[in-house]
């Protein structure tokens, strides 16, 4: 006989407990424990090796047909898919509420039925009359789209198995879908689980490509279980500040692409509008060199993007404590960058306040920015500007060196094409030779080097 086991999940990290708790044990979350449908556990006399079909096993080199992607019509999105929707595909995307998730999946399908194709555009958060709203203010009313406000996943595939599959499925959002073979309200990690899986099913059978919008999280991580990402082919992040213009659609995971690569939006009135060079987006405004002020040439995916790094040291009165206040970067690696300076620079900041902030709203994770960060806090220090047209990268060791990284080569060139004539970066690194005829590349081998460079520029 067959019995039931009761289980408890958490809805912030996707743990299992035996028992509702107060506190989840994993992520120290409070009341995020949730019953799960009952299990069901099977003695051993369930022998699963027999009874089912034989499946038939194909070479890797059998002929099939050929997947062809298909553009979505946003040069900046395909980008970040890695050359476009690829039939039968399941993309999660994910993003803060407001971001403008939606805005870009309607412009998306619009761009996409307006070439011909079948687009279906499923809303469980709001009505249709809200999205033909949106439609409208954004100009694209007249776009072919399949509009339906819809929660219910037997209705969807009921509906959609009347007719000819769609070229794009978008569901906004997994978090309101139900499933009435499954107990739990919409959003429980059962309900996401099964939902999500009749969807994919759907999609891979009848060549989909099925977008599904997902909640995050305050920590900023998708909301429901974390089989979720696996059971998807792209894991996409939409990321920005609702303070600035600038929104950036990050690829997590790609089954069909390179990972981290990014496509770069600007919030306009009439919706996003692409960014062709987001360089140019995050160093505008910059006019006569400043002190405390570096630039970097980052690297996302395959996509170099030069980025401003500002730093503000003040000074304090003796007694009182001072602050560390990062925007951007991450706060633990300035206290180590900060630890080096002092320990192997003979600077002083433990009598000063720190201030450091990436311009535009842009998130830095490369460790190549440990350079430039550190050319940005020695400028402020000495307030002495660091070289006009400067560029700076290079990882920063606990012993203060200054360690290569990759793809130097790539984040020169593009520095070269934006104007800028001289790199700083690691002098171990094979990016001298390689760089532009034009550009000077200097070799800095530690962190005291840095300062000595910053103290002699005039």
């Amino acid at each position: 006989m067959a019995k039931s086991k009761k289980r408890y999940i958490c809805q912030a990290c996707g743990s299992v407990s035996p028992r509702w708790q107060g506190q989840c044990p994993d992520c120290a979350e409070w009341n995020t424990l949730v019953e799960d449908a009952p299990a069901t556990v099977f003695s051993q006399k369930h022998d699963l090796s027999s009874g089912g079909r034989a499946i038939a096993f194909e070479p890797l080199d059998a002929p099939g047909e050929a997947l062809t992607r298909r553009t979505t019509g946003l040069a900046e999105f395909d980008r970040a898919l890695g050359g476009g929707l690829v039939p039968g595909s399941a993309i999660l995307m994910g993003g803060d509420p407001g971001i403008g998730k939606s805005t870009l999946l309607l412009q998306a399908a619009a761009k996409i039925a307006k070439a011909g194709n079948e687009t279906v555009y499923v809303s469980g958060e709001e009505a249709a009359g809200q999205v033909r709203l949106r439609a409208s203010r954004l100009g694209l009313a007249d776009a072919p789209i399949r509009l339906a406000a819809a929660t219910s996943v037997r209705d969807i595939l009921t509906t959609l198995n009347t007719m000819p599959p769609p070229a794009l499925l978008v569901i906004d959002s997994i978090q309101t879908m139900h499933s009435d073979t499954i107990e739990g309200a919409p959003g429980t990690v059962s309900q996401v689980r099964g939902c999500a899986f009749e969807l994919i099913r759907y999609a891979k059978e009848n060549s989909v490509a099925l977008v599904l919008v997902g909640h995050v999280t305050k920590d900023g991580t998708i909301a429901g279980p974390r089989v979720l990402e696996h059971m998807v082919d792209v894991v996409m992040s939409f990321e920005g500040e609702r303070s600035h213009q600038y929104r950036i659609l990050r690829s997590l995971k790609n089954r069909f692409g390179p990972v981290d690569e990014i496509g770069v939006f600007a919030m306009a009135g009439q919706g996003l509008d692409e960014v062709a060079n987001p360089s140019m987006l995050f160093l505008s405004g910059r006019d006569e060199p400043m002190a405390g002020s570096a630039v970097f040439p980052a690297l996302e995916g395959t996509r170099p993007v030069l980025i401003e790094v500002q730093a503000l040291i003040v000074r304090l009165q003796s007694g009182a404590t001072p602050r560390r206040a990062v925007v951007g970067w991450d706060n633990g690696r300035l206290a180590m960058l900060l630890a080096v300076l002092e320990a192997r620079c003979g600077l002083n900041f433990s009598s000063a306040e720190v201030y450091l902030n990436v311009a535009g709203g842009y998130r830095l994770t490369d460790p190549a920015a440990d350079l430039a960060v550190g050319a940005a806090l020695v400028s402020a220090l000495t307030d002495r500007p660091l070289p006009p047209k400067s560029v700076w990268f290079g990882e920063v060791s606990l012993a203060g060196e200054v360690r290569p990284v990759a793809h130097s080569a790539l984040r020169l060139r593009e520095s070269a094409k934006l104007g800028f004539g001289c790199g700083f970066g690691p002098a171990e690194d094979k990016a001298g030779p390689a760089s532009p005829s034009e550009f000077r590349y200097r070799g800095i081998r530690q962190l005291a080097n840095l300062v000595d460079q910053v103290m002699a520029t005039t």
